[in-house]
């Protein structure tokens, strides 16, 4: 079994110790069961998706209307002024 350090606060380091008592278990063994239950979850959660796949059905769908205003300098006439 593979060796992981890491440096915790010590009001976690005594939850830790509470926790491991009440369950009967070692630290370690605490520890490991929290990250084989968090990976899990992380694993079976639905991937984040990007704005274009959760509009693509929308994107290109509307015909007409202006091409591509930043082609036309009339559009920025006014552009800071208040």
């Amino acid at each position: 079994m593979n060796t992981l350090t890491i440096k915790i606060p010590p009001q976690l380091e005594q939850d830790l110790v509470l926790a491991s008592e009440r369950e009967h278990l070692s630290k370690s063994e605490l520890v490991r069961r929290a990250l084989v239950a968090y990976v899990s979850q992380r694993k079976a959660a639905t991937p984040a998706m990007s704005a274009l796949e959760q509009a693509g059905d929308l994107v290109g769908c509307f015909v007409g209307g202006a091409t591509d205003l930043s082609s036309n300098p009339r559009h920025l006439d006014d552009f800071g002024r208040v």
